[in-house]
């Protein structure tokens, strides 16, 4: 296969993934977990003595896969890829989480973005880190306190989605092969 074709290919592929984890990320916050709060988010233990709501591992993937998706089919695609996750987030976010998922999600993909699109061409790796260090950030601060009023497991939630950017940067070092700047 030709180095394009595999670049196509692997960017399709990171888009429908991204769009993918939104529903996924809205239903396993109120149905996943090893402890369920009445009126309140599931939980996951992301280190000890740690919680942080379920959709935590599948939103920090999608803020590595919309980098992705733009480093693979372009800057034009990055930002249809955060229009439809946010009108996506909104369609498929339970009743009263609507307004904190769609917020969340289009301040968080738009503050990675933003801190992606100039470092990538340098430093693929330090872009990825970065952008998702602050969208991630600002996902759990903005989700967290219009859905539930609190930022009580904040750092829950940055720690579960530090791992899943974590877990992702041996892929990133793979994808500077397959779409070199």
């Amino acid at each position: 296969m030709m180095p394009d074709t595999i670049r196509l290919r692997v960017g399709l592929a990171a888009f429908t993934a991204f769009l993918g984890l939104i529903p996924l990320a809205n239903w396993m916050v109120l149905h996943v977990g090893t402890l369920c709060l009445r009126g309140g988010p599931c939980l996951i233990p992301v280190a000890p003595g740690l919680l942080a709501p379920s959709g935590v591992v599948t939103i920090g993937v999608a803020l590595v896969l919309r980098d992705v998706v733009q480093r693979c089919l372009g800057l034009r695609w990055g930002l249809v890829a955060i229009a439809a996750g946010t009108a996506l987030s909104v369609l498929v976010a339970p009743g009263a989480l609507v307004i904190a998922s769609g917020a969340a999600f289009l301040l968080s993909e738009t503050a990675d973005f933003a801190v992606y699109t100039p470092l990538q061409q340098r430093r693929l790796a330090l872009a990825v880190i970065a952008s998702a260090a602050l969208g991630l950030t600002i996902d759990s601060m903005v989700f967290l306190w219009l859905a539930f009023g609190s930022l009580h497991f904040l750092a829950g939630q940055i720690v579960g989605k530090l791992w899943a950017v974590a877990i992702s940067i041996p892929f990133i070092r793979l994808l500077r092969r397959i779409a070199p700047a």
